[in-house]
């Protein structure tokens, strides 16, 4: 693999062995290269395609200011949280990780640690990201002799729970509070506290994770063909009590974030409330 442009001394734009350009990142990868020279590919951690997506260019942006000292790290971190977690996870978590790492780790050896005020609704609804946060901080501890705390652990949850829906990190307090505000109707409506340990919680959880995404992007589901009406009325009459938290829960997603619920969105809330209330 050749040079074709330095971005910096870890990260060049070469060509694969399909005649596409890609970035690859490396520690020293460009150290005392120039343009043409040959690349050492062991010590090639990540390859990125190029393109001209909006995506892609803010990738090649960080990039360029990005220690690729802690790209391992975060790619054993990725690596464990594809296999765990079994999503697909943005390459932008590569870069936004490694730079989130880099930062902490600074902030921690001049005695600074950061709180993050929705440290307990994370552990609650993304415990798989939480423990994967947890792991990485045993992984940091042993590289560089710095122990983190649960609130660096539950950004790095806030990262890779970022990936998992196609949003930045600053997204997710958002998506987060929009989860707890739905719980807490749920919670209001029946007079009832959950068992957050049961598959239908976990599900809840996952299904507001997307559609939290969806009311802050004004997204609709698309449907190949109309819900069966049918199918709503059958739901209303069989689960008449989570039918009607649905409809409150319509209400306040309406007033307060301007979204209009379709019948499918009302049948899947409708559903997942049934099956959390009933602890199935």
């Amino acid at each position: 693999m050749e040079i074709k442009k330095i971005l910096n001394n870890n990260a060049v734009i070469t060509t694969s062995k399909s005649g596409k350009e890609i970035i690859v990142m490396g520690k020293g990868l460009a150290y005392r290269k120039k343009t043409g020279d040959t690349i050492d590919e062991t010590k090639i951690i990540k390859t990125f395609e190029t393109g001209l997506n909006p995506n892609q260019k803010k990738l090649m942006a960080m990039i360029q200011d990005i220690p690729a000292e802690y790209m391992d790290i975060s790619d054993k971190i990725i690596r464990k949280a594809k296999a765990e977690l079994e999503v697909e996870l943005d390459d932008l978590l590569y870069v936004s990780l490694t730079d989130h790492i880099h930062t902490s780790i600074e902030r921690y050896k001049e005695g600074y640690a950061m709180q993050n005020h929705l440290l307990m609704e994370i552990k609650h609804f993304y415990k798989k990201e939480f423990e994967l946060g947890k792991w990485a901080l045993d992984l940091i501890e042993k590289r560089y002799g710095i122990r983190m705390d649960e609130h660096e652990a539950s950004f790095l949850a806030m990262h890779i729970v970022g990936s998992e829906v196609g949003r930045d990190i600053t997204d997710v307090y958002e998506i987060t509070n929009f989860i707890q505000e739905v719980f807490q109707i749920v919670h209001d409506f029946f007079h009832m506290e959950f068992d957050e340990q049961s598959l239908a919680y976990y599900r809840f959880v996952t299904h507001l994770k997307y559609f939290g995404k969806r009311v802050f992007l004004k997204m609709h589901t698309e449907q190949n063909e109309p819900l069966n009406n049918d199918l709503l009325g059958i739901m209303k009459l069989k689960y008449i009590q989570p039918f009607l938290c649905a409809k409150a829960i319509k209400q306040h997603i309406e007033e307060k974030y301007q979204y209009q619920l379709d019948d499918e969105e009302i049948l899947f809330l409708t559903i997942h409330v049934a099956k959390i209330v009933s602890g199935k």
